[in-house]
This record gives C-alpha cells, sequence and structure tokens, in this order.
C-alpha cells in the first residue's frame, strides 16, 4: 500500500511537469515544487496528503542529487506542511452496544467470526493488519492475553478481556473448524480467522464486513480503525494510564498516544456542559422559572 501511494504521488508530480513542459530534472527549481504545493492546497488536499506527497517528492529529488542524476535539489530546505490536529472519530459505548447486538443475531460460523472480530477489535484495541496476522497459538486463555505483530514485526501482549475472550473462545470451538473445511481446496493454516474459503483474511474482507455491519445497526460509515480509537478513548475515560496505554495499542511514540488526551478532554467538556448548573447561560438553577 505504501509503495503504491508513493508511486501515485511521484506520477502526479511528473505529470505537472509535464504540463510545465519540463522534461529534464535540471530544470526543476524550488518554485516550481512550491507551486506544486499550491496546486494540491486548491485541490482541498488534507495536509497530512499534501505532507505525504511532499515527502515522495523531496525523497524523489534526494536520490536523483545523490545518483548525480541531476546537477541541484530543488527540495533543500523546504519547509514543513504544518498538520492540523484532527481528532479521531470515535463511537459511543451506545454506538457498541447496537453493534453487537446486531452480531448476536447472527449464530453461523460466519456470525460467530464476525462478532470475535469486532471483540477483538474493540476489546483489545489492536491494528486491522494485527487481527489479521494473529495465529491460534498466539492466543493464551488462561494468561488472557494475545501476542500480536504489529509495525515494524515488534511483537507485544495485549490484554485479553473477558467478552473478547468468551467470544475468541466460542468461535474457536464452534466455528473455525468449519470454516477451516469449508472449501476443498483451500491449505492448512494457523491463521485465527477465516474467510468463507477456508484462508486467512485479509484487510478488505475486513473494512467490508464492518461497513456491513455497522450499517445494519444504523450508524455511519464506520472504519475498522474507528474501533481501535473508540478502545483508546474509553480506556483513558475510564481512567487508564496514558503510558500503559502506549505500551497496549503498541505506539513507538507516545506523542501518538496522547492525542487521545484531546479527545478525552472534549469528553470532559461535554460532561461539565451537561451537568454543572452554571456552565451554560440559558440555564440557571437560581432562576425560579427553572423550578418545576
Amino acid at each position: 500500500h505504501t509503495l503504491s501511494a508513493y508511486q501515485g504521488d511521484l506520477s502526479q508530480y511528473l505529470s505537472f511537469l509535464e504540463q510545465r513542459s519540463i522534461t529534464d530534472g535540471d530544470d526543476i527549481a524550488r518554485r516550481d515544487v512550491l507551486d506544486f504545493v499550491a496546486l494540491l492546497r486548491s485541490r482541498g488536499l488534507e495536509s497530512s496528503s499534501i505532507e505525504r506527497k511532499l515527502s515522495a517528492v523531496k525523497t524523489f529529488h534526494t536520490f536523483a542529487f545523490k545518483e548525480e542524476i541531476i546537477s541541484h535539489n530543488p527540495t533543500t530546505k523546504l519547509p514543513r506542511m504544518k498538520k492540523a490536529q484532527r481528532l479521531p472519530a470515535t463511537l459511543s459505548v451506545a454506538d457498541i452496544e447496537a453493534i453487537l447486538a446486531v452480531l448476536a443475531a447472527d449464530e453461523t460460523a460466519i456470525g460467530l467470526r464476525n462478532q470475535a472480530i469486532f471483540e477483538v477489535l474493540y476489546g483489545c484495541g489492536v491494528r486491522v493488519s494485527e487481527l489479521c496476522g494473529l495465529d491460534v497459538v498466539d492466543i493464551d486463555f488462561e494468561g488472557a492475553t494475545m501476542r500480536v505483530t504489529g509495525k515494524g514485526s515488534k511483537q507485544r501482549m495485549v490484554p485479553l478481556g473477558d467478552k473478547a475472550a468468551e467470544a475468541l473462545h466460542l468461535y474457536l470451538s464452534q466455528a473455525r473448524e468449519e470454516l477451516r473445511t469449508s472449501h476443498a481446496l483451500a491449505p492448512s493454516t494457523s491463521a485465527v480467522f477465516l474467510t468463507t474459503r477456508g484462508k486467512r483474511i485479509y484487510r478488505e474482507a475486513v473494512y467490508r464486513m464492518v461497513k456491513e455491519i455497522t450499517k445494519h445497526a444504523g450508524l455511519a460509515e464506520v472504519h475498522p480503525h474507528t474501533l481501535r480509537h473508540s478502545y483508546a478513548t474509553h480506556m483513558l475515560e475510564g481512567g487508564a494510564d496514558l503510558r500503559s496505554l502506549q505500551e497496549m495499542l503498541g505506539h513507538a511514540d507516545l506523542s501518538t498516544t496522547q492525542i487521545y488526551t484531546h479527545v478525552d478532554q472534549s469528553h470532559i467538556r461535554q460532561e461539565y456542559l451537561a451537568n454543572h448548573p452554571r456552565a451554560q447561560r440559558d440555564r440557571s438553577p437560581l432562576d425560579p422559572r427553572t423550578e418545576s
């Protein structure tokens, strides 16, 4: 996915240069790169997307200069994009319950699998790629933990809550074997979660399933990563320590985890506005007209 994204970014950049009749690398000026960024801004791209495209362009020019394909690097000392602070989308506990109610109505092998997937995504806060990579030996019911392999092939132990453990045990004992043998040509696999053809489940299948189930629950489009965000937010709201949450999420940098403190502060303000008698101008217990 990363390679495909960077290839698309560079193709877009080269097309922009061709429109300016620039075909020689030495003819590219700093102004051309800045104009490319301005074009992306005019198209309404998020600052994070522009930063990624600019990163690809910088690396491209740095490589070409190092290999002596060009005589100068027009991206030297270009300023970094200022990223807008975006709070991750989260679901409420009521939303989660609505999703699980839909899942509970399906007692087929696929239904049990889907329920276990949701419980692991929300109950353990794992990434989709981590969920897809789970093997049966990674689940330790006795120790109530789960070993996941995250970014950079780094492994960590994640606590396995009662609800997630219950859903996993039910799926593994009553549904996985049915899926594993559902197709005559299905290869032997150690994967926890399987497709209807008995193979290891893949990211796109999880995305489609989450989208379909949440739609049935009457929610707007939800991505699997939203469940991870919700896990982190609800953990902090429940009083979890930020450092512990960092370990559970597998974040290399604490600053990545700290974005959830902003979500938590937003939650605190909502609670304040809803409950404090002096929080809003149009609501005062001192006004006799408000008494019942």
